[in-house]
């Protein structure tokens, strides 16, 4: 466990589908830190290190153990995880 926010979010500066991820975390007002990735798909090792895949969004949710990509995926994740609708 590090000490910063359990959730983190891997994205790029402008990306319409980090940033539909970002309006999820923030409606639920979740702490979470933005790891800035290297614009080029062939140069971000940090998320496939993470991931598997060089796609971003990425997010690693230490309170559950979950790593995702995909913002569909990430934003259906954040829903029912932290959606509070059960």
């Amino acid at each position: 466990m590090s000490d910063g926010p359990a959730i983190t979010l891997y994205r790029l500066q402008a990306c319409p589908f980090c940033e539909r991820v970002v309006r999820v975390l923030d409606e639920y007002d979740l702490d979470y830190s933005s790891r800035f990735v290297e614009p080029r798909h062939s140069r971000r090792n940090v998320v496939k290190r993470v991931s598997g895949k060089r796609t971003v969004p990425a997010i690693v949710d230490e309170n559950t153990g979950v790593t995702m990509t995909e913002s569909a995926n990430i934003v259906d994740y954040l829903h029912a995880t932290y959606g509070g609708e059960a």
